[in-house]
């Protein structure tokens, strides 16, 4: 069945904290963690010399995006060998860092692979306070006018295999979070005010033990995600959707409660934050037979396989589902009635969102592992190599402008007012006319 366009949008929309002003970044992807800066204008070019307000080193190494919350831009970073975590707040009007403050040490870090880092989740603020999570060696509340910790939790058990990558978000007063790792998989709730469990519930399906083929499996890979979690109202009722090992998860985010699920044992390591409109979920599979899945949300109960036919008779369903240009780590945008996307080696593409079909697909060079954003009808794309490539949002592909700085951005940029704050490999920058 098909609803209307109107009926649809009345009854999925996307939840997400109060923020007092356009000047607020308060978490991955942004006010909505959509990837849309509303209402923002940043620059279409700038260089070394052009367009910099200011750039502050990092020290040590970090893919985990830049915050805001009025004028302080949180960020965290860690020792090359993982034993030293810590969170940094920078003057978002003069560069100047007003703290660093190392919240963990490590005596034995965990292996990550030299591709992550042991700080690539983002942190998530609201005013007064800021959440930083490392994964399992640490998750900390801090009062942000101090700096003092005022909670934290280093007792989650979870082999992340090959690092740390999802980010926190806040509902209500709840701090959610992924433990998706090749020992554990679950997602837990901790109570903001004291960082206590409010609840926690494992993973439904157990892809501890066998790869897709039901064999025993030596390596990590298949049981692990990298995915950060997103509220939604779908149909009248906050949802929380769940990207874990091979599955798409809808919760009850006040208590864990699973709603239905869509599974998807062909692909691994899930690394991206889902999208919303037009009635749908829009969300890469992940990494080895990757495909995009565009899902009309179901009841409770529901369960369905990507890989195979439709059951009839179901509300949740895949409307449909596409195989070229698919990303496995950025993170997908939706704009009048249109998805972008950037595949890892360099392709943009640009959907039909209500069919799936492409309507442009090309090659703008570079790698990427940062999610795009959206700004005044434009997408910046920025790449590994340290390019930003701005196109068009629109139905017909348009090469706006390729912009150099800095040494590549593994971390996804945030945005405050017109500016748009860039993370490098070793820098912040602040880029805005």
């Amino acid at each position: 069945m098909h609803w209307s366009p109107i009926v649809l949008l009345s009854c999925l929309a996307i939840a997400f904290p109060a923020h007092s002003a356009d000047t607020d970044w308060p978490q991955f992807r942004g006010p909505a963690g959509d990837g849309i800066a509303r209402g923002s204008t940043p620059p279409l070019t700038w260089s070394e010399t052009r367009n910099v307000t200011w750039s502050t080193p990092i020290h040590g190494k970090g893919w985990a995006s830049p915050v805001v919350i009025g004028r302080q831009i949180w960020i965290t970073t860690a020792t090359d060998d993982g034993r030293e975590l810590s969170v940094l707040c920078v003057d978002g009007q003069t560069g100047r860092i007003d703290r660093d403050q190392k919240l963990f040490d490590v005596a034995a870090p965990q292996f990550c692979h030299k591709f992550n880092s042991y700080a690539s989740p983002t942190p998530v603020a609201e005013p007064g306070r800021v959440y930083v999570t490392f994964g399992s060696p640490g998750t900390a509340c801090l009062d942000a006018a101090t700096g003092k910790v005022l909670w934290e939790r280093r007792d989650f058990e979870c082999n992340h295999y090959r690092g740390a990558g999802s980010s926190p978000i806040l509902y209500q007063d709840l701090l959610l979070m992924h433990f998706d790792g090749s020992s554990h998989q679950y997602i837990v709730a901790l109570r903001k005010s004291s960082g206590e469990t409010a609840w926690r519930v494992e993973r439904s399906i157990d892809f501890k033990d066998l790869d897709p083929d039901g064999k025993p499996m030596t390596e990590g890979d298949f049981r692990k995600a990298f995915a950060t979690p997103h509220v939604a109202t779908i149909d009248g009722v906050p949802t929380l959707l769940s990207q874990g090992a091979k599955a798409l998860y809808a919760y009850d985010p006040a208590t864990g409660g699973e709603f239905w699920r869509v599974e998807e044992r062909k692909n691994h390591s899930a690394s991206t934050r889902p999208v919303l409109g037009l009635g749908l979920i829009f969300l890469p599979s992940g990494f080895s037979e990757g495909q995009l899945l565009a899902i009309r949300p179901g009841k409770k109960g529901e369960v369905i396989d990507a890989n195979a036919d439709e059951p009839p008779g179901l509300q949740l369903h895949l409307e449909w589902k596409s195989k070229r240009g698919i990303p496995k780590k950025p993170s997908l945008l939706f704009h009048d009635g249109l998805l972008f996307g950037i595949e890892d080696g360099g392709v943009a593409t640009c959907w039909d969102a209500r069919t799936g079909a492409a309507l442009w697909n090309e090659r703008i060079g570079g790698n990427y592992s940062a999610s795009p954003i959206l700004a005044s009808g434009r997408i910046y794309f920025p790449s590994e190599e340290g390019r930003t490539h701005v196109v068009a949002a629109t139905r017909e592909f348009k090469k706006l402008a390729e912009n150099s700085l800095g040494d590549g951005f593994m971390s996804s940029p945030a945005v405050t007012g017109n500016a748009l704050l860039l993370r490098s490999r070793t820098h912040l920058y602040r880029v805005e006319e």
